[in-house]
């Protein structure tokens, strides 16, 4: 009977280690997209501001922790080396003490957050169109997203060529198709003959803040999902590397 449980627990913690590398690879991959991409929002972010990239290098080191890890463990279950086990399982601790910091840290500066994103997409507005890095993201973003500007319209008057104009320009991307006029163009500025540009009237912070608010749920599950199975590792691993010391002491010969 208690081989029978040793087996059983060996054979779920060799699947929830799967789940690791599986979940590892996902999390390197999204640093490394965070840290390559140059076509979304974070490309916005990334140039102006350092938290992004150090952000993804933390990512990326996560990810390849998380894979070594379930690596580890897969072998330590499979062939029930303690050493391995203990490793998985102090690794797996600091993975979780780390993600619960990370997020009582995002919790209380959510604020700051929000003001330097605010200060970052205000700078990329003012700057556009001469830094092509910034550009083609935020073009990307609005005309995706169906916005304009961070907080509304009125961030872009704060373009010196808009402000300098003799027409009446707007952000191409903030074009709203079910206004009548001429074909969208997708990115640059564009001349409207009207007092009024045709364009999106809500901001993108306003619209980032209600997909947030819509998919939260989703985010919130996910998250629980993840510490639900590194409680279940830290468990079934302890309650493995207890068993295998048992067994070995069990093996040693009575005179």
């Amino acid at each position: 009977m208690g081989n029978g449980c040793v087996a059983v627990t060996k054979y779920f913690l060799f699947l929830f280690n799967l789940l690791f590398f599986v979940f590892g690879a996902l999390i390197l991959g999204f640093g490394l997209w965070v840290l390559l991409d140059n076509k979304s929002f974070i490309a916005v972010l990334q140039e102006s501001s350092d938290t992004v990239k150090v952000a993804s290098y933390i990512l990326i080191g996560v990810g390849s922790l998380t894979m070594a890890m379930g690596f580890f463990g897969c072998i330590g279950s499979i062939y029930e080396v303690r050493c391995l086990l203990g490793l998985y399982f102090t690794c797996l601790l600091l993975i979780l003490v780390a993600q619960i910091t990370a997020g009582v840290l995002i919790y209380f500066q959510r604020d700051r957050l929000a003001y330097e994103m605010d200060s970052i997409i205000k700078t990329v507005i003012i700057t556009y169109p001469n830094n092509r890095t910034t550009e083609h993201p935020l073009d990307y973003i609005q005309r995706t997203m169906k916005c304009c500007g961070f907080t509304g319209p009125g961030n872009w008057s704060e373009n010196p060529v808009i402000k300098n104009s003799t027409q009446v320009q707007y952000s191409c991307s903030c074009r709203n198709d079910s206004l009548p006029g001429v074909e969208k163009v997708l990115a640059g500025l564009c001349s409207t003959l009207s007092s009024d540009p045709p364009v999106y009237e809500t901001g993108c912070k306003t619209t980032i803040e209600t997909w947030l608010k819509d998919n939260l749920g989703v985010i919130l599950g996910i998250c629980a999902a993840v510490a639900v199975v590194e409680l279940l590792g830290m468990i079934l691993s302890m309650c493995l590397c207890k068993n295998v010391g048992r067994e070995d002491y069990s093996k040693v010969p009575k005179y």
